[in-house]
């Protein structure tokens, strides 16, 4: 950033000062060009047209009745999470976004490095301090080498103008200038991923809440009827149909289940306080929303970004690339310090003995001044902070590059995730509607003595079993697919901005 072509002195300052200032700026402007340390350049993008090992198959398979399509190129929009058609989500989503602390602590961050920036600005400009006074001293003669002078009781009043200017003569304002703006883009991408984390979390939070209702419905109907099932085979106990050890069997099953019935409510109160902390609240006061699987749609196209845009569009790797820019301003900053640095100074103001004379041209006194400092011996200091910086930017690059390795990461799990999840479930839904019809068969079989209590409970495990790993793998794939909407940026470049100045 270059400095201000103009000065601004209040009128009262006399041509000689003002010329010593018009003379600064000059020399600014036309040292403006040269600046020590690296200019920041841009990390080149990886050149890769996929982002898993083999080639990208178009869709997904039909699992449920919808396949997903990946569509290369396809835009993300800004409020992603709405794919899911889902009022109560979108609505639990925007409540997060306004009430969740850590957006309030992102939103205060990036505040304060706004104003670090236009105060580190303020470096361009000379400083100009004015001071006035008035004193009222007695002196004696004495002082002066005159014993029989008497003494003298008078009034001084001042008022001045001090004005001073260091010339960015290597570019180290400009550079720290250049690392404070660094520093703001950083937390400005720190807060687009604190909105897309959170987005993110509150809906496999609420996919979480229905995978859970869900499995606790399923088991507690499969409960139902084991309970059932034990009644009748007690009763058959007590006529000598079968032995204490398949009453006690269906018993141990029963608990079973009851056990995980349990567990599964304590996951899903958990989820629910999980759910409250996410949207701002106590977990004294969860949200009233509760989701169901069939709240939630599932899209059949999918947008596989172009692997070169994924840099510019994920904002962890936009703050790491603003981290990056920062340790190499920095390697400037330290690099100035080490050479002369040019002052100027003037000073304008008035001394008069009466008030009302303060200001009259009899009572006027000014001074220039300049200066030159070049640091001799600090014990090595300034060489050894300039390593530092260096070494600092090498870090940065360093994480730069892993946080880019993430990034492309996270895109190719989700990936073949999505890929998975559908075979997965495909396969699933399979065998809970075999496990179904086997268990149906098995208590026909039951009911008319073909089958001994034990095999109908070996097939009683296997349906519940098959049920709640249905359920599980139709809620990965729901949640799958936010993962691939956050691993891909979450669409924050379409936002309006004055939606997000508003938040």
């Amino acid at each position: 950033m270059m400095p201000h072509a103009s000065l601004r002195t209040a009128p009262a300052l006399p041509a000689a000062v003002r010329a010593c200032l018009a003379g600064a700026a000059l020399a600014v402007l036309a040292l403006g060009g040269c600046a020590v340390g690296p200019d920041f350049k841009r990390p080149v993008a990886p050149s890769t047209d996929r982002y898993t090992a083999e080639p990208q198959p178009q869709s997904t398979a039909a699992a449920g009745g919808t396949a997903q399509t990946f569509v290369p190129g396809a835009d993300i929009p800004a409020q992603w999470w709405t794919v899911f058609h889902s009022g109560k989500l979108n609505a639990l989503v925007e409540q997060a976004l306004k009430n969740n602390p850590d957006v309030t602590a992102a939103q205060a961050a990036l505040r304060k490095a706004h104003e670090d920036l236009l105060a580190q600005e303020g470096s361009f400009f000379p400083h100009v301090d004015g001071t006035a006074g008035a004193t009222r001293q007695k002196i004696s003669a004495a002082e002066f080498g005159q014993p029989s002078g008497g003494s003298y009781i008078y009034n001084l009043f001042n008022a001045t103008a001090n004005v001073s200017y260091t010339l960015d003569v290597w570019g180290g304002v400009r550079r720290s200038v250049e690392a404070a703006g660094a520093q703001a883009d950083y937390e400005r991408f720190e807060l687009e991923a604190t909105y897309l984390s959170l987005a993110a979390n509150v809906v496999t939070t609420a996919i979480q809440d229905a995978s859970l209702r869900a499995q606790v419905e399923a088991t507690s109907e499969i409960i139902g009827a084991d309970r059932q099932q034990l009644k009748t085979v007690e009763k058959q106990l007590s006529l000598g149909g079968v032995s204490r050890l398949d009453v006690l069997t269906q018993q141990t099953q029963l608990a079973t289940e009851l056990a995980s019935l349990e567990t599964l409510k304590k996951q899903l109160n958990q989820n629910r306080d999980l759910l409250a902390v996410l949207v701002g609240q106590l977990p004294s006061a969860p949200p009233e929303a509760q989701f169901g699987l069939d709240d939630l749609t599932l899209p059949a196209e999918m947008p596989l970004g172009v692997p070169s845009r994924l840099v510019e569009r994920r904002p962890d790797v936009r703050a790491s690339e603003a981290q990056l820019h920062q340790a190499s301003a920095n390697v400037g900053v330290a690099t100035a310090n080490m050479l002369p640095q040019i002052t100027l100074t003037g000073q304008f103001g008035d001394y008069s003995t009466t008030a009302s004379d303060l200001f009259k041209s009899s009572s006027n006194v000014w001074s220039l001044g300049g200066s030159i400092t070049q640091p001799l011996f600090h014990g090595g200091e300034l060489l050894h902070k300039r390593r530092s910086a260096v070494a600092a930017y090498d870090q940065a690059a360093a994480q730069y590059r892993g946080t880019v390795l993430t990034a492309f990461h996270n895109v190719a799990d989700a990936l073949h995730a999505l890929e998975s999840d559908a075979a997965v479930l495909e396969q699933q839904n399979v065998a809970a509607s075999a496990a179904a019809d086997s268990l149906n068969l098995a208590r026909k079989r039951y009911a008319s003595g073909s089958i001994s209590p034990l095999d109908l409970l070996v097939v009683q495990r296997t349906y519940w079993q098959a049920r709640i790993a249905q359920l599980q793998a139709q809620a990965a794939r729901y949640a799958d697919t936010a993962a691939l909407y956050q691993a891909l940026g979450g669409g924050w470049w379409n936002r309006d901005a004055a939606a997000t100045a508003s938040r």
